[in-house]
């Protein structure tokens, strides 16, 4: 593998699990600047970084953390719902989001809900590679919609947040609520 892409890799495993590059220069007993080099793909790790970085970016994390998240989105009282960030899969939706649905919610779980992207999510989410989304680089993203007429899962018109959130098995997850 290049510099360059064994360097991306390493930012995104970092971003996934959370740690910013001080923390991880730190945890690996160097300057940040060398981690930034590292990312850019300016500098290789040596055999030794590289079995650290691997220890401390590939422990396992504990799959609680989902259930209590799923658990959290489900017990919520405003309008969110959980989905994968890659596949839009639908993950968990609060009993507020569900009722603006016309079928049974259950029947959405593990289904990818892009099909009833509004256009304005749409255009968004055709940005986002650009903003840095999957990246980490932007964690937050706010959007207006104009809504949809969908006759199974309409939007509503208003405004949505968008937060990206790292799951336990490493990918990332999408929190959608609603805020006006």
């Amino acid at each position: 593998m290049a510099a360059h892409e064994t360097g991306l890799a390493l930012k995104r495993l970092r971003l996934l699990r959370g740690f910013k590059q001080s923390h991880f220069a730190q945890l690996m007993g160097v300057h940040q600047a060398t981690v930034s080099r590292w990312e850019r793909g300016d500098l290789l790790l040596s055999k030794a970084q590289q079995a650290a970085a691997h220890r401390l970016l590939a422990a396992a994390r504990d799959p609680c953390q989902d259930a209590a998240l799923k658990r959290l989105v489900e017990s919520s009282t405003r309008k969110v719902h959980l989905i994968c960030d890659r596949t839009h899969r639908l993950l968990a939706a609060s009993p507020a989001r569900q009722s603006e649905w016309r079928a049974d919610p259950a029947e959405f779980i593990g289904r990818s809900l892009i099909g009833y992207a509004s256009q304005e999510i749409l255009a968004a989410e055709a940005t986002l590679a650009d903003r840095g989304w999957h990246e980490g680089e932007l964690a937050t993203l706010e959007i207006a919609t104009a809504g949809t007429l969908d006759p199974v899962i309409p939007i509503l018109p208003g405004r949505v947040l968008w937060e990206r959130i790292a799951l336990a098995d490493g990918s990332a997850g999408r929190l959608v609520t609603t805020i006006a």
